[in-house]
């Protein structure tokens, strides 16, 4: 279960291609591509080095207006798909 604490870093690489706004990325072992958007493109640079979960949900606030719990919930949600869909973290 990840908390506010846990770190995240990203242990594979994946190939990332920006596309209007968007962030197209593929990941060549698996076959798999995904397309991140918005918050999401935010929160792919910053778990570029390892970072916490509450310091992404700090540096989006910054960023946009919502509240703290929607924040977190949306970053827990992204960060368990990323898990589930790539083992890139």
């Amino acid at each position: 279960m990840m908390d506010k604490a846990t770190k995240i870093k990203m242990k594979k690489q994946l190939n990332v291609t920006d596309l209007s706004g968007e962030k197209v990325m593929i990941d060549f072992d698996s076959g798999k591509y995904f397309m991140i958007k918005g918050s999401g493109n935010d929160i792919w640079d910053m778990i570029q080095e390892e970072t916490t979960v509450g310091d992404i949900i700090d540096g989006l606030l910054k960023i946009y207006d919502v509240s703290e719990k929607e924040c977190t919930d949306s970053v827990l949600q992204f960060l368990q798909r990323m898990i589930s869909n790539c083992t890139c973290l």
